[in-house]
C-alpha cells in the first residue's frame, strides 16, 4: 500500500522542524506495514442467469433468493443465511448459478454512527460544541483550545467535534497522553458513537497494530485513538486531530525522533488543511500565548457539568503540624481520611513518588546507593525487595550490609514513596478497601480498566496514587483528595517546574467532588507561601500563569523565545568534554542570539553516558533549524561521540 503525499510531506516537515533524519521519521510511518503479509482478498459468489435447465431444489431455492440482492457472499455466509449446507452452494456454482468474485479483506473497524446518542448540551457547553462543529465543517485549518475546568464536560464536547468530522466522511485522530487512560475514554466513545474505535499504543499486539495501520491507510478506521506515535500512521482522509491533556510533557517523545506530539498535530493539519483541537483543565504557557495573539481560538467552560461544585482546598503547614516521628500524613489529614470513610465516602492520597523511598542511605558511614549506569540515586521497591533506577532501569537486590563500611542493618530508607505511604495508610485504617495506582501495579489498559471498574463498583475506599490518578479520571463517590508532598517537584533548575506543578496538583485536585457531593482537597506544604501553593489554595490558575509570563518575557523565555538544546554524549567524559568544547567554540552568535554552556547534564551520566549540554536561546522571531543546521556543520566529532537535537526541549536534564 502506497503512502499517500500528505503524510511523506508531513514527514518530511516533522524531520526539517525536529532536525531528525528523514529516514528515521519515515521508519515511523512505515515499519509496521513492512512487517508481514498484506491481508489477501477471500473467494466469494454472487448470482448469474442460471441454465434452463437448472434443476430448483427447495434448498437452492433458498441460496438464489438470498443472493438477489446482488451482495457477494463467501461459502460459509450463504450456508449460514440460508440454511442450507455448502453442498448446496457448491452445487449451484457448478451448475452455473453462481460466479466466483474476489472479496475485499474485512476490517475489523465497525462504522461509528455520528446520530447514534447525542448528549443534552446547554448553555456554555452547547456554545462550545457548536463552535467546534464549525471549525470542523468549515474543512480549514485552525486551531481551538478548549479550556473547562475539571468535571466541565470537556470530552463530551469534542466528542461533537469527531461527530461532525464524522459526518463529512472523513477520519478522526484522538491524541491521549497515557495509555491507561483510553479504559474510561473508550467506554465514553462507545456509548456517544455505538461502537469502539481504532486504538494504537505499544501495549496492542502486533496483528491489532498492523490493522490499526491499514484501517488509518485505507479509511476503514474513521476514528483512531491512541499513544503520541499514532500522529505518524497514514490516514487517507484526515479530518480533525484532538489533543486531550494538551499541556501533558507526555506528548515529548525524548528519545530517536525528538519531538512534541501537540505541537507535531498543530504541523500536520496545518498542512493538511483541517482543524486541530488542544484540550486542558490546565493549558501550558505555550498555548495559552498563542491564544492571547489570536493565533488559537479559546472556549471556556467556567463551571462543571450537571450542576457539580469545584472542591473546596485547604492547604496545611507542614513546619506548624507535623506529622509524628517517622510519619507522613499529618494528623489534621488522617482525620479528614477518617471521617471521609466514616461517612461511606471515597478518599485519595496522591504522591508523585514511585517505590518505597527515593534515597537510601547508611547510618553508620553515610554511604548513599548510587547507580552504577547514572548519576541518580537508586530508589526502594520494598514490595520486590530491590533497589531500582528509574532512568536506566538497573535493579539489584536491597543489600544486608552497607557496600561501603560492611555494618549490618544500617541502610534506612529516606523520605517517602507511594509503597511506604500505603504502609503507613494500613496501619492507620486497618479495616479499609486499599487500592494502589501506580505504573508499578498496574501492568496495562487492561489493568486499568479494572481498577476503574473496582472503583466506580465502590469496592474501594481509599485510591493511593502517583501521577497516573490525575489524568482525566471520573470517579463520581471521591470527595476527598489528600495530596502528601505538594512542594514535590517546586525545586531544580527546571525553567516550567512552577507550571508543572501546578499543572499536577489542580488536575489531582480536580478528582474530587464531581458528582453531587461537594469535594474537598488538602494540600500537605513545608512551603505554603510559595505562589504555586498559594494560586492553588485560591484556585486562580489564570492569575499564576499571568505571572509566570511575564517572568518568562523580559529573558526572551519559552514561549515569548525560542530553545534548542544539544545533548553530547561519549562513553567517556574527556570525550564528551572534547567535543562539548567543539560546538562551544562554534557557537552561533548575534542580536536575538545566545548559546548557554557547555556545561555538564543536570543528569551527567544516563546509562553509562556522559552527557553535557548547550541551550540555543533565541527571539521568537528568529527560526532556530537553519542556525542549527550551520552549527552541526560546523563540527566533525568522532563514531563514539553522540549529538542529540531537540528542539523546544521540555526536560532539562
Amino acid at each position: 500500500m502506497r503512502i499517500r503525499e500528505g503524510s511523506r510531506q508531513f514527514g518530511g516537515w516533522a524531520a526539517a522542524y525536529t532536525r531528525s533524519p528523514p529516514d528515521m521519521v519515515l521508519a515511523m510511518t512505515l515499519r509496521l506495514h513492512m512487517k508481514g503479509p498484506t491481508p489477501t482478498p477471500a473467494t466469494g459468489w454472487i448470482v448469474q442467469p442460471p441454465p434452463a435447465e437448472l434443476r430448483l431444489t427447495p434448498a437452492r431455492q433458498k441460496v438464489l433468493a438470498l443472493m438477489a440482492d446482488g451482495v457477494a457472499r463467501t461459502t460459509t455466509d450463504i450456508a449460514s443465511a440460508a440454511g442450507v449446507s455448502a453442498g448446496v452452494v457448491k452445487g449451484l456454482a457448478d451448475a452455473g448459478a453462481l460466479r466466483t468474485v474476489l472479496l475485499e479483506p474485512e476490517r475489523p473497524f465497525a462504522q461509528p454512527d455520528p446520530l447514534h446518542h447525542p448528549p443534552v448540551l446547554e448553555g456554555a457547553q452547547k456554545e462550545a460544541a457548536t463552535a467546534l462543529r464549525q471549525s470542523v465543517n468549515a474543512r480549514c485549518f485552525s486551531v481551538t483550545l478548549l479550556e473547562g475546568v475539571t468535571g466541565s464536560g470537556k470530552t463530551e464536547i469534542y466528542l461533537e467535534a469527531i461527530a461532525a468530522c464524522l459526518e463529512q466522511g472523513q477520519q478522526a485522530l484522538v491524541l491521549l497522553p497515557e495509555i491507561a487512560l483510553s479504559a474510561q475514554w473508550m467506554d465514553r466513545f462507545t456509548r456517544r458513537f455505538g461502537v469502539r474505535p481504532a486504538v494504537w499504543h505499544s501495549e496492542i499486539g502486533q496483528k491489532a497494530r498492523r490493522l490499526t495501520w491499514l484501517g488509518a491507510a485505507d479509511g476503514s478506521a474513521r476514528v483512531v485513538v491512541g499513544a503520541r506515535s499514532a500522529l505518524f500512521l497514514p490516514f487517507c482522509n484526515p479530518g480533525l486531530i484532538i489533543v486531550d491533556e494538551e499541556h501533558e510533557s507526555l506528548f515529548k517523545q525524548e528519545e530517536g525522533v525528538i519531538y512534541n506530539a501537540r505541537d507535531m498535530a498543530v504541523l500536520r493539519g496545518r498542512l493538511a488543511g483541517f482543524p486541530v483541537v488542544v484540550v486542558s483543565a490546565t493549558p501550558s504557557l505555550e498555548t495559552l500565548a498563542n491564544a492571547e495573539a489570536g493565533r488559537y481560538q479559546r472556549l471556556v467552560l467556567p463551571t462543571r457539568h450537571g450542576g457539580a461544585s469545584l472542591p473546596q482546598t485547604h492547604l496545611l503547614d507542614m513546619r506548624a503540624a507535623p506529622p509524628p516521628r517517622g510519619l507522613f500524613l499529618s494528623p489534621q489529614l488522617v482525620e479528614d481520611i477518617a471521617s471521609t470513610l466514616a461517612r461511606e465516602e471515597q478518599a485519595m492520597l496522591f504522591l508523585n513518588r514511585r517505590g518505597y523511598a527515593p534515597l537510601t542511605l547508611c547510618r553508620t558511614c553515610g554511604h548513599r546507593m548510587e547507580c552504577p549506569h547514572c548519576t541518580a540515586w537508586l530508589v526502594e521497591h520494598r514490595n520486590r525487595h530491590v533497589l531500582s533506577c528509574h532512568y536506566c532501569d538497573h535493579t539489584e537486590p536491597m543489600p544486608a550490609v552497607c557496600p561501603t563500611c560492611k555494618s549490618e542493618d544500617s541502610l534506612t530508607a529516606i523520605g517517602p514513596g507511594i509503597e511506604r505511604i500505603t504502609e503507613e495508610a494500613r496501619q492507620l485504617f486497618p479495616d479499609a478497601r486499599i487500592l494502589v495506582m501506580s505504573s508499578d501495579t498496574l501492568g496495562g489498559p487492561a489493568a486499568t480498566a479494572e481498577a476503574v471498574a473496582k472503583i466506580a463498583r465502590r469496592e474501594v475506599d481509599l485510591i493511593i496514587g502517583t501521577q497516573i490518578v490525575a489524568k482525566g479520571w471520573h470517579f463520581p463517590h471521591l470527595t476527598l483528595v489528600g495530596i502528601v508532598d505538594a512542594d514535590l517537584g517546586l525545586g531544580g533548575a527546571d525553567l516550567r517546574a512552577g507550571e508543572r506543578t501546578i499543572q499536577l496538583l489542580h488536575q489531582v485536585a480536580g478528582r474530587a467532588g464531581r458528582a453531587s457531593t461537594p469535594g474537598r482537597v488538602v494540600l500537605q506544604s513545608y512551603t505554603p507561601e510559595h505562589p504555586v501553593m498559594q494560586a492553588l489554595l485560591s484556585g486562580d490558575f489564570d492569575q499564576f500563569m499571568e505571572q509566570e509570563a511575564e517572568q518568562r518575557r523580559p529573558g526572551f523565555w519559552p514561549p515569548y523565545g525560542r530553545l534548542a538544546a544539544l545533548i553530547i554524549s561519549a562513553d567517556t567524559p574527556q570525550a564528551a568534554d572534547e567535543a562539548a568544547a567543539q560546538f562551544g567554540r562554534t557557537a552561533p552568535y548575534g542580536e536575538g542570539i545566545q548559546v548557554l554552556g557547555p556545561a555538564p547534564a543536570p543528569l551527567a551520566i544516563l546509562r553509562g553516558r556522559h552527557r553535557r549540554r548547550l541551550l540555543l536561546r533565541t527571539w521568537r522571531s528568529i527560526a532556530v533549524q537553519p542556525i542549527l543546521h550551520r552549527w552541526l556543520g560546523l563540527v566533525q566529532v568522532s563514531r563514539h561521540v553522540r549529538v542529540e537535537v531537540d528542539v523546544d526541549p521540555v526536560s532539562f536534564l
